[in-house]
């Protein structure tokens, strides 16, 4: 998730840019460049790291100012963090320079052909494809517009591409496909961003713009077209918040933008897994297929809400793969002995790719001879280099503290990896992986379902803003959905809550239920063994009991509802895709109810986002 910024006005565009630019860098912070359109062509300065280090670069080698320019702070995917990796990118006649945020699908084959044209490359992303295809067809006499045009066609994936051309001053041009691009409309000067929050000292009138459009931007206006030419129309609305909301999207809080972008977050996960024979791929895979053939045990190591993630992915491996899966919370592993063989596959979970226990448990399992995959969200960190694969979730920076998005990215990557490994290990054949990915893929569109229907747990939280207590029941893959929906009471609400396994009630959990206590249960969907009749057997014990019952189930689930004093309706799913689902409820939830107690959603107490020791 990379911030994107264009300009063409009356200022001078250095410090519009690098200004957005800071307002931005909550989107990606790897790398940052700006290039400015003068009469003398394009200048431009990139520099890996954080923007502070673009800006000292400004000074130290400054650049001519112009009143035309992009720039761009990144969130890698496609090649590590380096200056050469850093957008814009300028292409090799020097015509174009061109920023871009998402994942160009078909980039291989593409850049195989611009090399066979002898086109040289300066780095390893997808994103210089398209700057390169661009200077080839302004080279040929297109206007920018038409060949931005041209170039989005081709491409296949996620994209926002904004370009500059040499030889116009006072135009820029940007396109869009499932990535956010918005244009801003100030008085005799316009931009062009990821989002409000990049333009909103200028101007608060905007222009959101379709799926698949090209908008031509010039300091007087902008006309919108499809790929093909034709004329649209962006969508104008005018930005109610300030300057210091934006920076979170116009939310109170990070966390809660950061729930309502768990659609597009668990979408770029599943992003580009396809190979051209539609078989599944992994971001970087140094284990072979061999390898994994022979693997007779599957470990999960993590820490916090990835532990959680992990102790879902255990239920789904083990039921498409047929290998035994144990799930280790990262701290404990190594002091326990644990047995790894060479034949032992270690799976770890990390948002950050620092934590520290999580790393010690890497270097202590390939100690062991086991082969390690890691599944994390930022590139070039210190789990996934020291691992032997990794799985990048894509989720973009999380800034909230409490992990929302990136929980749901995690257990969205682990189905990615067990169906990986079956179809390596042959456990499951490519129509039924198929069918299950086309399952996964509808997810988004469910859990933004989800998220439409928001208002009714917003109530909630306001009903039980004076609860001391809350716990939470699941089985089978509720059971650790349970797990997180009490962990994001304890992390932002501060209250005491629990999750328990649902069938654990009578063995002692029982015991805590009195006179109005909220209970959460989450329900598997119908027709799954036995366990949705168990699961509604628990809730008529607790209710029995006092418990006031609030109830996760599918739509078209009657069963429960003589048993529930609030219903929860979600969208239909299989068991195992159901928490992708059933987790959204319960982080509005907490998040609401740390709201109302007064509590800061996005710095709980006493904790930090990435724990870098043991």
């Amino acid at each position: 998730m990379c911030g994107i910024i264009g300009y063409v006005g009356p200022q001078g565009a250095q410090r519009v840019l690098v200004d957005a630019l800071r307002r931005m860098e909550y989107r990606g912070y790897d790398s940052a460049g700006i290039a400015l359109v003068g009469p003398d062509g394009i200048a431009s300065a990139k520099k890996a790291g954080k923007l502070v280090n673009l800006e000292n670069e400004l000074e130290a080698s400054p650049i001519k100012d112009a009143n035309l320019g992009i720039g761009h702070t990144r969130w890698a995917t496609h090649g590590a963090p380096s200056d050469a990796n850093a957008h814009p990118h300028v292409s090799a006649n020097g015509r174009v320079a061109l920023i871009h945020n998402g994942i160009i699908e078909n980039f291989a084959s593409l850049k195989a052909e611009l090399v066979a044209e002898g086109v040289p490359f300066k780095s390893e992303t997808d994103s210089e494809v398209a700057a390169q295809m661009l200077g080839r067809e302004v080279e040929r006499g297109a206007s920018l517009a038409d060949a931005l045009r041209a170039v989005s066609r081709r491409l296949e994936g996620a994209f926002t591409l904004v370009a500059v051309d040499a030889d116009d001053t006072g135009t820029l041009v940007a396109s869009r496909r499932n990535s956010p691009l918005v244009v801003g409309v100030g008085e005799g000067e316009m931009f062009v961003a990821s989002d409000v929050a990049a333009f909103i000292e200028h101007t608060r009138e905007a222009v959101e713009m379709g799926q698949d459009e090209v908008v031509e931007v010039t300091a007087s206006g902008y006309r919108v077209t499809d790929f093909r030419g034709n004329e649209t129309q962006g969508k104008p609305y005018h930005v109610d918040w300030d300057l210091s909301a934006a920076e979170k999207g116009g939310f109170d809080w990070f966390m809660r933008k950061e729930i309502h972008e768990q659609p597009q977050a668990v979408a770029d996960t599943l992003l580009g897994r396809f190979d051209a024979d539609r078989r599944l791929t992994l971001d970087e895979v140094r284990i072979s297929e061999a390898e994994l053939r022979t693997i007779d045990k599957i470990v999960i190591v993590a820490c916090g809400t990835a532990f959680y993630a992990g102790l879902v992915a255990k239920y789904a491996i083990e039921h498409w793969t047929r290998v035994p899966c144990e799930v280790e919370i990262a701290s404990e592993f190594r002091y326990r002995d644990p047995i790894i063989t060479g034949r032992t596959l270690v799976v770890t979970i990390s948002q950050s790719g620092e934590t520290a226990d999580t790393l010690m448990a890497v270097r202590h399992a390939r100690e062991q001879g086991a082969k390690v995959i890691a599944i994390c969200n930022t590139n070039g960190s210190t789990i996934p280099r020291e691992s032997d694969a990794v799985l990048y979730t894509h989720a973009g920076p999380e800034i909230g503290v409490a992990s929302t998005k990136g929980f749901m990215t995690q257990v969205a990557a682990c189905y990615l990896l067990g169906l990986y490994l079956a179809q390596v290990r042959g456990t499951k054949y490519g129509d039924e992986i198929a069918t299950i990915m086309r399952e996964l893929e509808s997810m988004p569109a469910k859990i933004q379902k989800v998220l439409d229907a928001q208002q009714q747990v917003l109530d909630l939280a306001a009903e039980l803003v004076d609860s001391k207590t809350v716990l939470f029941l699941g089985r089978h893959v509720g059971y650790p959905v349970a797990l997180e929906g009490a962990l994001k009471l304890k992390e932002i609400a501060y209250l005491h809550a629990e999750g328990f396994p649902a069938g654990e009630l009578k063995h002692g959990p029982i015991a805590l239920v009195e006179q109005d206590l909220p209970v959460f249960v989450i329900v598997p969907p119908q027709g799954r063994d036995q366990l949705h009749d168990k699961v509604v057997s628990n809730i008529q014990e607790v209710r029995a009991r006092g418990a006031r019952t609030i109830v996760l189930v599918e739509e078209g689930d009657h069963e429960v509802e003589p048993y529930a004093d609030v219903l929860i309706r979600l969208p239909q799913a299989s068991t195992l895709l159901q928490p992708l689902l059933a987790t959204v409820p319960l982080q509005v939830f907490a998040c609401e109810l740390a709201t109302l107690l007064g509590h800061d959603a996005d710095q709980p107490r006493n904790l930090a986002k990435s724990v870098t020791v043991e």
